[in-house]
């Protein structure tokens, strides 16, 4: 029996989110589909590093499962990709420790997220971008995420449904770049609480459209009260990025932002 570890991506548009779940279509339950394909019926457990949302996508999303196939590892990510539906891609397999597990040895994930500015949406984009019609305060939005980096509670930053006791986390690295019509958000942290890069992101939104201070946000994190912080942005415009198993390569990742 072996342990192997998958970076996979995936399109979010038309999954109810990567967790099974009755009768929707999901990510967790295509690979596992097509796992059973290759065992000839045998089901196979996948887990992930965490879950996406509905209509989030992942360019970095780390799985892991056992298998007691002796398919020799450069023919794996071939042959899971000749079975799996196009908006998922297998993109690196490789043979990890026994003991290996995609969540619980996560020291921290890279998100982005994806913003078009201007008066017009582009229907090319749409599932892919949020679009955002309002002038844009960049400099206030870059005063703002000066109070996020750090470690802080984040309970005013994640949905009032989740179950997360702990709501203490790290941000290492915020920052956002501009392409034409398009800014890219990254952000780098130990963990995130469920839709939390979402409300960061709203909430930014709102100090860049002027409706708060950059100043807002040291309150808000204070207010520890989900009610406090903006709006929870849209699911089309996120990415996980990448998922870190060292704190080497967290810590020292690079700071800048691209669009590769």
């Amino acid at each position: 029996m072996s342990r192997l570890k998958c970076i996979i991506a995936y399109d979010g548009t038309q999954f109810s989110g990567y967790q099974i779940q009755p009768k929707k279509r999901t990510v967790q339950a295509e690979l596992e589909h097509g796992l059973e394909q290759l065992h000839k019926g045998k089901e196979v457990k996948v887990t992930a590093s965490g879950r996406t949302d509905a209509g989030v996508h992942a360019k970095g999303q780390v799985i892991h499962f056992d298998s007691d196939l002796k398919i020799p590892l450069l023919r794996w990510r071939k042959a899971l990709n000749s079975i799996l539906p196009a908006d998922i891609s297998i993109m690196s397999v490789e043979e990890a420790a026994p003991d290996f597990h995609a969540r619980f040895d996560a020291k921290g994930k890279e998100y982005r997220y994806r913003i078009q500015t201007g008066d017009v949406p582009d229907p090319l984009r749409r599932h892919y971008v949020y679009h955002y019609p309002y002038p844009l305060n960049e400099e206030a939005m870059t005063r703002a995420i000066d109070y996020l980096i750090g470690t802080h509670d984040f309970t005013s930053f994640c949905s009032a449904k989740t179950e997360m006791e702990d709501k203490v986390r790290t941000i290492y690295h915020i920052s956002f770049v501009r392409n034409d019509d398009e800014l890219m958000f990254r952000f780098v942290g130990n963990g995130f609480l469920y839709n939390m890069v979402r409300i960061l992101m709203g909430t930014l939104l709102e100090v860049g459209s002027g409706l708060r201070q950059p100043e807002d946000i040291k309150a808000i994190l204070l207010a520890k009260d989900r009610r406090a912080a903006g709006k929870t942005a849209p699911a089309q415009g996120l990415y996980l990025w990448q998922v870190f198993y060292d704190e080497k390569s967290l810590m020292t990742t690079n700071p800048g932002v691209t669009y590769s």
